[in-house]
């Protein structure tokens, strides 16, 4: 290449090559936050209302839910009925409202004593591990091997009907499922740095399972927590359908769909209105668990 000259004669350097186009500056990852959705916000409605409805059921029906109050059995819905009358001629509202407080009360007792026992016993097995993890874990597994309904019958055949007994006899059939979740969570915990960094320092027992396993386990727990409430309340109204459950006076869901069935033939609500707020609690909850994840920050 001829060197170029310029006007004094001297050699003028060569034309230096264009500069290579500088980047923009790359935008910072922007964090979407996902709050929660829709179908949690309705399952957390659900649920709050018949949990409002347990509270403060018995004290805004608009009937006693003992007294019979119309002259027609199996009425339908009117201004002064809302939801009918029953197979007595007692308002159904009232009674669904008087059974709300049993279905969740005795559903939640038991779920809260299942659960907390079998969080306890993981946590101790996995600490432990060795023997006592082995005896613990095949001692419930022959638990969950009875079928749930069958060893509740044989609890009412032998001990009768009561409100106690329905509640220990659900938390001593759903706590071997429990403790499963429970235990798989607490062994991966165990394992982790920050636990063996508590047993290095001379930390006990007690501690560490409260302090440094538990609250690192609790989301999953809670999900299962919403879980075996599903499953109690749908045992709890089986074994009141079949009349093993909540004896008269008292009555919860399952035994208001018991004692209205001969209106089932004729499509009567005080059959249908009960089965319903079965469902409708079993969806709520349900939707309220695969849906209620919090905030959770992503990158884009």
């Amino acid at each position: 290449m001829k060197a170029l000259h310029d006007s004094t004669g001297g050699e003028a350097a060569a034309p230096a090559a264009p500069a290579a186009p500088v980047p923009a500056s790359v935008p910072a990852p922007v964090k979407r936050v996902r709050r929660h959705s829709t179908m949690a916000w309705i399952g957390m409605a659900i649920v709050g209302f018949w949990v409002l409805m347990a509270i403060l059921g018995p004290s805004i029906s608009p009937y006693d839910a003992t007294a019979i109050v119309d002259t027609d059995v199996f009425s339908g819905m009117s201004h002064k009925f809302l939801l009918g009358s029953d197979y007595l001629g007692r308002d159904m509202l009232s009674r669904i409202l008087f059974g709300t407080r049993a279905t969740i009360g005795l559903a939640l007792a038991a779920t809260v004593l299942a659960s907390a026992t079998g969080t306890a016993v993981a946590l101790f097995a996995a600490f432990s591990g060795g023997w006592r993890d082995a005896v613990i874990s095949r001692a419930l597994d022959a638990l969950i091997s009875i079928p749930s309904k069958m060893f509740a019958l044989m609890m009412v055949a032998t001990f009768g009907s009561s409100m106690l007994l329905l509640v220990v006899t659900a938390a001593i059939t759903y706590m071997p499922g429990a403790y499963r979740i429970a235990r798989s969570l607490a062994v991966n915990v165990q394992a982790m740095e920050y636990v063996q960094a508590a047993r290095a320092r001379g930390e006990g027992v007690w501690y560490i399972m409260t302090t440094e396993m538990l609250p690192n386990m609790i989301r999953p727990v809670l999900a299962d927590f919403g879980l075996r409430f599903v499953y109690v309340v749908l045992l709890l109204s089986g074994l009141s359908f079949l009349s093993l459950g909540v004896q008269p006076p008292d009555a919860d869901w399952g035994s208001l769909v018991r004692e209205n069935i001969s209106g089932l033939g004729e499509g009567a609500l005080a059959v249908i209105m009960p089965a319903l707020a079965i469902a409708s609690l079993t969806i709520g909850v349900n939707l309220l668990i695969d849906n209620l994840r919090g905030k959770r920050a992503a990158k884009e």
